[in-house]
């Protein structure tokens, strides 16, 4: 909903709720706003965290990817295999430089001259977006057994992705291990003789 049409249905609740004592319009020199019980807010005037906003922008960005396919396809009909597509067509969008085995700068995590090697998406931003997805296809009503972002495919694709780019700029990626916690040791006595 635009910015117009949300304030002009503000004020037309705020005109109509005039003579209603649980609500009140304060009038400022610049703006109009409505005071109402935080329960009574309409859905549009609720601001969504920036997580939810990236989440629903997301979701968006991939229902309008599965109306553009050819053929089209319905997010039922959605496998794990359309979501490794989904992925290397964000490719198209990315910013990160991969470097080729067959690139000089190949493991070399400062580039010192330009290449001609792609720009990706990074693996943390590909990470995030299936997570957001995921959450977003179970609130939409699918099942957890039927997620296509959490199938087996897309995380293994994800882990290549991950390796391929920690590989290319010469960082590993090494996962943190936790420290197994040390059990005190018991003083002995020591030996008297």
């Amino acid at each position: 909903m635009s910015a117009a049409a949300i304030a002009a249905s503000a004020a037309a609740v705020c005109e109509s709720a005039s003579n209603d004592s649980s609500r009140s319009c304060v009038n400022h020199p610049y703006q109009q706003q409505i005071m109402l019980p935080p329960r009574q807010l309409p859905p549009q005037l609720l601001r969504l965290s920036r997580y939810e906003s990236q989440k629903r922008r997301d979701w968006n960005a991939f229902q309008e990817y599965l109306r553009n396919h050819r053929p089209p396809l319905s997010l039922s009909r959605c496998s794990g295999a359309n979501v490794l597509e989904f992925m290397r067509y964000l490719d198209q969008f990315g910013k990160t430089k991969v470097h080729n085995q067959s690139c000089p700068f190949f493991g070399d995590p400062q580039q010192p001259a330009p290449c001609l090697c792609p720009l990706k998406q990074a693996w943390g931003s590909l990470d995030a977006l299936i997570g957001r997805l995921r959450a977003a296809f179970e609130e939409s009503g699918g099942s957890p057994e039927t997620n296509p972002f959490g199938v087996r495919a897309v995380r293994l694709y994800l882990k290549e992705v991950r390796d391929e780019q920690a590989k290319a700029r010469g960082i590993a990626y090494e996962k943190k291990k936790r420290k197994k916690p040390q059990e005190p040791q018991q003083k002995q006595p020591p030996d008297c003789f």
